[in-house]
Order: structure tokens, then sequence, then C-alpha cells
């Protein structure tokens, strides 16, 4: 792993590490998500990865953080952070960008296992991850967004400081389902009451930041 920068870098909160995905990490991931990500009767997700069929869960899962992994580039990367509690798996934090060396935005994404929902994790491992981006990659925008019918993910985000940027029609299911779009600037993060721990950053930022 000599010439992959990434292998080293870690994350650390409170009761969280959040280090990027590696194979290993990746067979652990796989036993979450066959375990379950949310109820069956909901969708959260814009791409609706999880009503693949059960055989082809974990080949789907492999094949999308491989590729991410392999493409990862200046122009267009995406890190998923794989989080640990307790030294456990409990879900995934991702942020990517596009043409980042210009534009100088993120976006954000994430899952937990169900049985990991409910306790603060999630706010917890998105706080991360817009501390690293504002504070260690330069970022000056953080956006993501959420179904409106999706009040968990909608809570965090008010939580930590984004704005509603306006919304879109997607199609979820075979059925019309709206969009919000979400918009965070450094100023008005509401930054946790810790500060973030990073190791093994540098090697990482020309990838990143070009």
């Amino acid at each position: 792993m000599d010439h992959w920068p990434f292998h080293d870098l870690v994350l650390r909160t409170p009761r969280l590490e959040l280090r990027p995905d590696d194979d290993a990490s990746l067979s652990e991931l796989v036993g979450l998500v066959l375990d379950g990500v949310h109820p069956p009767d909901r969708m959260p997700f814009g791409v609706e990865w999880t009503d693949a069929p059960r055989e082809r869960l974990g080949v789907n899962t492999l094949q999308h953080h491989w590729r991410e992994r392999a493409a990862l580039s200046p122009r267009r990367w995406a890190l998923h952070f794989v989080v640990r509690l307790d030294g456990r798996v409990v879900g995934v934090q991702s942020l990517g960008a596009e043409e980042f060396p210009v534009l100088r935005e993120v976006t954000s994404g994430s899952w937990l296992g169900l049985r990991h929902q409910g306790a603060g994790i999630g706010t917890e491992m998105r706080a991360a991850v817009l501390s690293f981006a504002f504070d260690h990659l330069g970022a000056v925008a953080a956006r993501s967004g959420a179904f409106d019918d999706n009040h968990a993910s909608l809570a965090v985000s008010r939580k930590l400081g984004y704005r509603p940027d306006g919304t879109f029609r997607q199609v979820r299911r075979g059925e019309a389902a709206r969009q919000v779009r979400l918009l965070l600037t450094p100023d008005a993060f509401r930054r946790p009451d810790w500060t973030l721990r990073v190791s093994g950053v540098t090697p990482c930022l020309p990838l990143l930041t070009g």
C-alpha cells in the first residue's frame, strides 16, 4: 500500500474512526449491508442500490467501491470513509467533488446499519468530513440533499447549519418524489464541541486538491 496514500488517512472524533475504504474493511461492510440499511418499505437514496437482489448486494457493493477508488483524481473524486465505533464497522460517510481545484466544493452522502441508527452517529460522522473538507482541503462550500420525507437526514443537516437551496423532482421506485437541495458554507457550519483529529492527509492532497 506504499503507493496508495489514502491507506494512512484517518479522521477521529470522540467516538468514531473514519478511514477510506480498503478491501479488508469492505468485507465487514458487506455484512452490514446484508443486515439492512433501511426498512424495506422506505427508500432514502436517490440511487436505489439497496433494492438489488440480496445475492447481488455484496458484489455490487464491492464493485462500486473498487470503481470509485480506481477513478479517483483531482477532477473527480469520492472518498468513502468506513466508519467504526468501538472497532466495529457501523456505516459509510462519503465525501466527493468534481473539479475541486477550481470549484472548491464538496458533496456528501452517508448510510448507517439499521441497528446503529438513532444514536447521533450520523451527525458526528458528517461533522467529521465537513471539518476535514473546510479545514484541511480548503473547501468553500458543501452540498447535500435528501428526499423531503427523509426526516432524519434533514434533521442532521439543519443541526449542522445547512440551508435549503432549492428542490427537484426525481422518480423513486416508479413514482415522483421531491429532493431538497442543501448548501453549507464554512461561516455557517455549526461546529461540534470537539476538535477533529486528522492524520495522514499531506500525501493525499495532490490527488484531491491538485
